[in-house]
């Protein structure tokens, strides 16, 4: 196979025109278009970028033929996966962005005769839920009709492929983490940044530190969630272990998602009990990271009791 069918075959297998390629290279589009013909060759910089950008060796785009090493996705597992994942983030990221703003609200909206801070804070985060838990009811049933429909998958991920998103997979579990810390460091430090004598009736202020912790919160789960339903994409393994309900990791899934399930349900009994009986909806958010802790914990204890080789 020549450089220019391997360049074509490459560029439609992102699904980029020539008009796209050309733009990333900074060329021209008759200049992709000579290439892909053989009419002529790109600069040695060029042929770099080109390696790069798909995440192939030289030797492989000049002298073999790279369709041979790639498995078509008959199914658009890879399109539906992607879709997957942002709607999950989106909805983890709309129940916290809620719960963020419901904390800012209470510390910038003054407190009124008549006017139920708390309150109002609590039914728009509840807005929000009922939001994200459309999202979460349409995308689990999308899902499992995608999954009995195609219950098994046959991996055309390269290698390549897999390297390069390990390295998007530290970068962005690399800064939650980052921004987590920051945010603690916000909560503990504030008030020496912060005039002992400073005093605002209008403003708590301890409200708003926690509002900018949860803010950078929110954006380091998101990118946690998104990072993890990435990761889950290219095991494409694991996801024909979990069609198959004679195995290990089938059984082990299903656990998961019944004990977690039951927690969260938990913590929303005890959230709604604590904001509704006590008007504690400032305080009760707590339950949710807890609670979550908790099903990481108990992940971790059934996949520890997992004997199957994935």
């Amino acid at each position: 196979m020549s450089l220019g069918e391997n360049l074509q075959f490459l560029r439609k297998r992102e699904n980029m025109t020539q008009e796209q390629l050309a733009e990333v290279l900074e060329v021209s589009r008759q200049s992709v278009s000579k290439w892909e013909s053989d009419t002529t060759y790109p600069e040695t910089d060029k042929l770099l970028q080109i390696t790069n950008l798909f995440h192939c060796t030289l030797d492989d785009l000049m002298k073999k033929d790279i369709s041979s090493q790639y498995v078509e996705d008959k199914n658009h597992y890879d399109s539906h996966k992607n879709q997957f994942s942002k709607r999950i983030t989106l909805g983890v990221g709309l129940i916290l962005t809620g719960l963020t703003l419901c904390t800012f609200l209470i510390g910038v909206l003054p407190q009124r005769e008549g006017f139920d801070t708390d309150s109002i804070s609590g039914i728009i985060f509840l807005l929000f839920v009922v939001v994200a838990v459309a999202i979460f009811i349409v995308t689990g049933l999308q899902d499992s009709y995608f999954t009995k429909k195609h219950p098994y998958i046959e991996d055309f991920y390269s290698e390549e492929e897999k390297d390069a998103f390990h390295k998007k997979l530290i970068t962005m579990v690399t800064t939650g983490v980052v921004l987590i810390i920051a945010g603690f460091i916000i909560m503990t430090g504030y008030e020496a940044f912060i005039p002992s004598d400073y005093v605002n009736h209008n403003i708590d202020v301890e409200s708003l530190i926690c509002s900018l912790f949860l803010l950078l919160v929110t954006i380091a789960v998101v990118l946690f969630v998104y990072a993890g339903t990435q990761e889950s994409k290219y095991n494409i393994k694991h996801y024909n272990l979990m069609q198959d309900k004679n195995s290990q990791t089938y059984k082990n899934d299903k656990k998961k998602g019944l004990y977690c399930g039951c927690t969260m349900i938990i913590a929303t009994i005890i959230f709604f009990s604590c904001g509704l009986i006590g008007n504690l909806w400032r305080s009760a958010w707590v339950v949710y990271p807890i609670f979550g802790i908790f099903c990481g914990i108990i992940s971790m204890v059934i996949d520890r009791n997992n004997n199957e080789e994935e």
